[in-house]
């Protein structure tokens, strides 16, 4: 992966003047514990384990400078030979949200279908899910009633953009947290590109979406998964 480089990196200056300034030598800066990164009760590593995958939001709408604040969190993500290859396509109207809610539907449930008997268990065990999720008076929705949904492309010969896109999302969702909102990714976003309704979101060739993401107030708090633990190895610690 490529590397930014900050032009504030190639100032330089004197250990004597930092010295006037702070009362103390430049080494004394420099070995200096660095508490905000490793103290869990800062607000960034705070909001990491805060964040959740929201299925329930509440119909508030979200304002465009809050979606605009989010996208240009997503936009500070790391990012391959500082390409930037993600656009955002976003909804934020109730009625386009259900229209492609149920093309995607439409199309995943013709997909499933063709692989056979494993196909419809699946296509059996997402209607449970959604019925879960959703309101037995409505409609399945896959976009789970949130207010805003992001689709977020790059072009589909950028051989990085699969990891630059995931990064850009996860800045999103937890500038979103940040601020009062909630989130969930959808890999199953990418769907739509075979919908019937594709055109509608202007996405050109050659973009390709990689997911989507629900933005909005949430309407529930789930609680944290249990997270797999022996997946950490020293590899030094095993001696040549």
């Amino acid at each position: 992966m490529g590397n930014s480089v900050d032009a504030s990196h190639n100032r330089t200056c004197p250990d004597s003047l930092i010295f006037v300034i702070v009362g103390f030598n430049f080494n004394t800066i420099m070995n200096a514990p660095i508490i905000a990164a490793t103290d869990p009760t800062t607000e960034a590593i705070s909001n990491i384990y805060a964040r959740r995958s929201v299925r329930r939001y509440t119909s508030q709408p979200v304002s465009r400078e809050l979606i605009e604040q989010i996208i240009d969190a997503g936009r500070m993500a790391p990012t391959a030979m500082v390409k930037q290859p993600w656009k955002f396509y976003v909804l934020t109207k109730a009625s386009s949200i259900r229209e492609f809610s149920k093309a995607i539907i439409k199309t995943l449930a013709k997909d499933l279908v063709h692989e056979g008997p494993a196909g419809i268990a699946k296509l059996a065990l997402g209607a449970l899910y959604s019925l879960y999720y959703g309101d037995f008076k409505k409609a399945p929705d896959i976009f789970y009633g949130a207010p805003v949904i992001i689709f977020i492309t790059a072009p589909k010969e950028e051989p990085w953009a699969c990891y630059d896109v995931s990064m850009c999302a996860q800045n999103i969702m937890l500038a979103a947290k940040a601020l009062g909102l909630d989130s969930c990714p959808l890999g199953v976003g990418k769907a739509v590109e075979h919908t019937s309704i594709y055109y509608k979101l202007r996405i050109p060739y050659p973009e390709q979406v990689f997911l989507a993401l629900c933005i909005g107030y949430g309407n529930e708090a789930p609680k944290p998964h249990k997270r797999i633990k022996d997946n950490l190895f020293y590899v030094d610690d095993y001696g040549p």
